[in-house]
């Protein structure tokens, strides 16, 4: 939620696209600065009081931008906090799963807890644009806070079916540094995760919604919400899809052709001077995007051991964030030189390569079944 009514004041004070493009800058310092240390704390620590803690430090800053949303050098000064504390956060928050989801049914839960947080990634939005066009920015921060509070209950009543060992050495650049070798060893995880970060990395359309909005759509802040709903309609239905009815075998060629048909969709959405054809791609995006990021996190999930879940999932961390993050900087900084629509269209021609060289240059990929 705050993505968006952060974007929409953003633009609306300054008419900068570099200035949103910053926005996703100011987010990925931290994860770049503190995800390795944060996961190697999340396996050595209380996971539960880890998120309590981090939860209670994002409320103090959604607080801040309730009392004041309009200077800049807040916004800014609020998202690099926020940022911080999920960075510690989320290595902690996604290794718990396995130990409150029984064994038999982990899969499907990982299933369940991943498409859940696709449709909260591209929901909340939605619900912030919907909000930003009937009521304003204020209402947005005021509501996200509402629910950042509820989060931290549930946090708090969170009970682990049982705990796993945690070491009790004290932290060294080896021990913190075991996820990034794990990950570099697992060709399969390595090429998962690399995937998802260049093809992200590109097509990050969604970063120039609110120019696409007032400069060529002409929709203004309720067009805006409805482009943001669209790709949290598309996630929710491939996630009740994936859930109830789909059973992925082919797991490898499913993901490249989702990211295939991700860049492809990215493409059209560039080039759409049409509200409902722009809606349509974005339907499109949210439901393959759902299916890369189902099909990825169970195999990191799965695939990883307990003592080191923490550390492993703080470098998936590191490429999400890069991948989101980094990808709006450079979808900002390329429509400031070269205009949105040519950013938007090379982006998601360059999807489209990349998912053709991992093709060809990754057998672990190709060759993945679940």
């Amino acid at each position: 939620m705050l993505s968006v009514a952060v974007s929409w004041d953003l633009y609306i004070a300054t008419k900068s696209a570099i200035t949103l493009g910053n926005v996703g800058l100011v987010q990925v310092t931290p994860f770049l600065l503190f995800a390795l240390f944060a996961g190697h704390f999340a396996d050595r620590h209380d996971r539960r009081r880890i998120m309590l803690v981090t939860q209670l430090l994002l409320l103090v800053a959604c607080g801040l931008l309730v009392l004041n949303s309009r200077s800049v050098p807040i916004i800014y000064g609020c998202l690099f906090l926020i940022a911080t504390a999920r960075a510690f956060q989320g290595p902690a928050r996604m290794a718990v799963l396995p130990h409150v989801v029984p064994a038999e049914t982990l899969r499907n839960g990982i299933t369940w807890n991943s498409s859940a947080n696709e449709i909260a990634n591209v929901g909340g939005p939605a619900v912030a644009g919907i909000l930003l066009a009937a009521a304003g920015s204020r209402t947005v921060y005021l509501v996200q806070f509402g629910c950042a509070t509820l989060t931290l209950a549930c946090f708090y009543l969170i009970r682990f079916r049982a705990d796993a060992a945690r070491e009790v050495s004290p932290p060294t650049g080896k021990s913190v540094l075991e996820g990034v070798r794990f990950v570099w060893t697992d060709k399969l995880i390595l090429s998962a995760m690399s995937l998802d970060l260049f093809s992200v990395l590109f097509g990050g359309a969604t970063a120039l919604l609110p120019i696409y909005a007032v400069e060529i759509l002409h929709t203004g802040a309720r067009g805006l919400g409805w482009l943001r709903a669209a790709p949290s309609i598309g996630a929710v239905v491939m996630a009740l899809t994936q859930t109830h009815f789909l059973r992925v075998q082919h797991a490898g060629r499913v993901l490249l052709w989702s990211v295939a048909g991700f860049g492809a969709a990215t493409v059209a959405f560039g080039l759409s001077r049409s509200l409902l054809l722009s809606f349509t791609m974005l339907v499109i995006i949210g439901a393959l995007d759902n299916i890369s990021v189902v099909l990825r996190h169970s195999l990191v999930q799965t695939a990883t051991p307990d003592r080191i879940r923490g550390r492993v999932l703080a470098v998936n961390n590191i490429f999400i964030s890069c991948s989101n993050q980094l990808g709006a900087v450079e979808s900002g900084w390329t429509a400031a030189w070269f205009g949105p629509v040519p950013s938007v269209v090379a982006g998601g021609v360059a999807t489209m390569m990349i998912v053709a060289a991992f093709a060809a240059r990754s057998r672990a990929l190709r060759n993945w079944r679940q």
